[in-house]
């Protein structure tokens, strides 16, 4: 890989339509309004670009990996019930919340290798992405996963402020590969894992995510969960 070839990544389908539209409102504001408006325009357009990037990543494939779903910051690992619209139970499982802000790569990936069981859509609040109650309240796309060994992982897609539109295109019966492409979110959200019982995750809070590359949690180790502080 050369060095543009970081720079000039693939852009998700999704975003061409918003693109189009930053890029003509731009052109409107600099001809008919004001050159600054234009450039400002042009300025927003460029974002949008680079929001809707979708580049290549390179997924661990060793059995027993759970690899991040998305690009960003772990801000939460705590037990939490499982979203009780996949019937899951009530019992706790370790959920890993990354937070994704407007300048992260906002397509998600599988996980894990597998199959759907099941995937839900709730509607809900707009509330900040970053806050615990956010889980349950926002809006959100949850997908339940059996596991090759039997066991399940569940992760959730979680609107935020400025998110208004959560694409997946998973469906129940669906066999599926980590690092694999299922969905995007838009502008600015959160994504939810819950491990299986028992499984250790091996990341910290604070500790930045990469979508598909990152190793969440390894199901076969008996590694003891990871300690991380910020070192100058």
């Amino acid at each position: 890989m050369t060095a543009i070839d970081t720079v000039l990544v693939p852009i998700h389908r999704a975003g061409w339509p918003f693109i189009a539209g930053f890029a003509v409102v731009s052109l409107l504001l600099g001809l008919l309004v004001a050159a600054p408006l234009g450039w400002l325009g042009l300025l927003l357009t460029a974002w949008c670009i680079y929001f809707f990037r979708d580049p290549e990543r390179v997924t661990p494939t060793r059995e027993g990996l759970v690899v991040s779903p998305a690009d960003g910051r772990v801000t939460m690992i705590v037990p939490a019930v499982p979203p009780p619209e996949l019937g899951m139970g009530p019992e706790q499982r370790t959920r890993i919340s990354i937070f994704l802000n407007v300048f992260n790569v906002h397509v998600n990936r599988v996980p894990a290798d597998g199959t759907v069981v099941a995937a839900e859509y709730h509607p809900g609040a707009f509330l900040n992405a970053a806050l615990d109650k956010a889980s349950d309240l926002n809006e959100r796309m949850a997908v339940r996963q059996r596991l090759p060994d039997g066991r399940e992982i569940a992760y959730v897609q979680i609107a935020g402020l400025v998110a208004r539109r959560i694409i997946c295109t998973l469906k129940p019966g669906q066999a599926v590969k980590a690092g694999e492409r299922f969905g995007l979110i838009r502008f600015g959200s959160r994504t939810d894992v819950y491990l299986p019982d028992g499984a250790v995750p091996q990341v910290c809070v604070g500790q930045l995510a990469i979508g598909g590359e990152t190793v969440l949690a390894d199901l076969n180790s008996a590694e003891p969960q990871r300690l991380g502080e910020v070192r100058p």
